[in-house]
């Protein structure tokens, strides 16, 4: 059989670009390969469950414009799929000087990129959340939590549904345009298609290269390590507690996380990962490692960022110094406190010049596209991630 359309991966963006095709062509015959066992099963399964509001991103930039539709979007899926979320809202703590006159600039930022906020001052901020410390905050009522494991599984069930196809256990180990089509080998079995979209996340540069195109990037994994309070600590917060980021740093910093079970986490950090998809610590792979070591990208990026890479690999190491980056906006939280959580892995693309991708990054042929980097946060931007890639591929 011939489909219309094989999607590669069954993250919630795959399954996002699935769901808009069915949407636009009810009837078109699609395929989504997964090469686990469950949808989500690797970045979309492992984040912090955020429902982004958006008020960091670049004032009309694309990913201000997505994270606000998407964050719309998401919530409005939760509803109409019966899937639980809790708008409870974001604190953006300022602890010092430097962070209060950073505060000021994301305020601006918000009223740029219409993010509804308050300020808050030191005391309202204790009379908001008193365990937490600081000299003022952004609170901004938007932000969300959800459980994106249930929302891929609810997608998934809606391409199911509108006689859509998500084969598991079925990894792609080779891939070429022929004729009319692009020729798909999952393992013994033969896959012919139309058009095919890989949204393959950690392994996107791979397909690309197996498809014979030429990238210039390679994806990098960084792995954000969590930990989780224990449950008499439960109801420690009441919204989520980020600090200030560094805008010279390109992740946000560890922050306090309500998660949608009423658990909550404590990270994360961001080190250098070296499996793609090792999530027990101190795991290795040496086909990932050689693939990094020998890519020029790598070392010029080592080279530009070696002092923060420094200073999370020793956050990794000591739970004390991870304490330390806690206590600046919640004291109370000793060494015990920080339980093992699971880790997660970002798949960062990084040019050859050493820079990170904080864009998206496409890769096309006649027949194909791949997306090579779908940038943080994808999970809360998926829906209209989905139908730009969708707007992309049939424009093509």
């Amino acid at each position: 059989m011939t489909f219309d359309y094989c999607v590669v991966g069954a993250g919630i963006v795959g399954l996002a670009v699935a769901m808009e095709l069915l949407q636009r062509e009810p009837g078109v015959r699609i395929v989504v390969l997964e090469k686990e066992g469950a949808v989500a099963a690797h970045q979309t399964g492992h984040n912090s469950g955020v429902i982004h509001a958006g008020i960091y991103y670049q004032p009309g930039s694309l990913k201000a414009r997505l994270c606000r539709e998407g964050a719309a979007a998401t919530k409005q899926f939760c509803r109409d799929n019966n899937i639980a979320f809790d708008q409870c809202g974001k604190l953006l703590v300022a602890t010092d000087k430097l962070e209060l006159e950073r505060m000021e600039a994301l305020a601006k930022r918000a009223v740029q990129n219409d993010i509804a906020f308050e300020h808050l001052d030191a005391t309202q901020l204790r009379k908001a959340e008193p365990r937490i410390s600081g000299l003022g905050a952004l609170l901004v009522p938007a932000t969300g939590i959800v459980s994106y494991r249930k929302v891929s599984e609810a997608m998934a069930g809606a391409i199911k549904a509108k006689g859509g196809e998500i084969r598991f256990g079925s990894p792609v180990t080779a891939l070429r345009e022929q004729g009319n089509g692009v020729v798909i080998e999952v393992g013994g079995n033969r896959i012919e298609a139309k058009r095919l979209i890989a949204c393959a996340g950690l392994q996107s540069d791979r397909l690309a290269q197996m498809a014979g195109l030429k990238i210039e990037h390679r994806i990098v994994p960084f792995r954000g390590e969590y930990h989780v309070l224990p449950p008499r600590l439960s109801s420690i917060v009441k919204h989520l507690i980020y600090p200030i980021p560094d805008p010279d740093l390109p992740f946000l910093g560890i922050h306090l996380t309500r998660m949608i079970d009423g658990s909550v986490t404590v990270g994360p950090n961001a080190v250098l990962g070296f499996d793609r998809e090792g999530y027990p610590k101190g795991t290795m792979r040496g086909s990932d490692i050689a693939d990094m070591l020998g890519f020029a990208g790598f070392w010029k990026l080592i080279a530009a960022n070696w002092r923060s890479g420094v200073t999370e690999f020793g956050n990794s190491l000591s739970k004390r110094r991870y304490l330390e980056a806690c206590r600046k906006y919640c004291p109370e939280l000793e060494v015990s406190d920080l339980q093992p959580w699971p880790a997660g892995i970002r798949a960062q693309a990084v040019m050859q010049d050493g820079t990170l991708v904080h864009d998206f990054l496409f890769v096309q042929s006649e027949r194909m596209l791949h997306v090579c980097n779908a940038p943080s946060p994808a999970a809360t931007s998926a829906i209209p991630i989905g139908k730009m890639i969708v707007d992309k591929l049939l424009a093509a």
